[in-house]
């Protein structure tokens, strides 16, 4: 197997793993903050704006998996 049919696999894969992860990571940060809402509603902006932050971070580490294949595809020309 050489070098681009290695990337071709690889690349697709890793961004499909990226993204699971971050799925799996706002499922569990969006359940949190509704379970703490419902035991706090008084509290529920600052849940709320925390919960955003976090999500915020989250899918940028999906976004930094997506530029890093499209910047690789540019370099490499797979």
């Amino acid at each position: 197997m050489d070098l681009q049919t290695a990337l071709v696999i690889s690349y697709p894969l890793s961004v499909g793993i990226a993204a699971m992860g971050s799925a799996f990571g706002l499922g569990k940060a969006v359940s949190a903050a509704m379970e703490a809402t419902g035991r706090q509603p008084e509290a529920s902006a600052k849940i709320l704006v925390n919960m955003v932050v976090g999500s915020a971070f989250i899918e940028a580490l999906t976004i930094y998996a997506l530029v890093t294949v499209l910047l690789a595809k540019m370099f490499v020309g797979f």
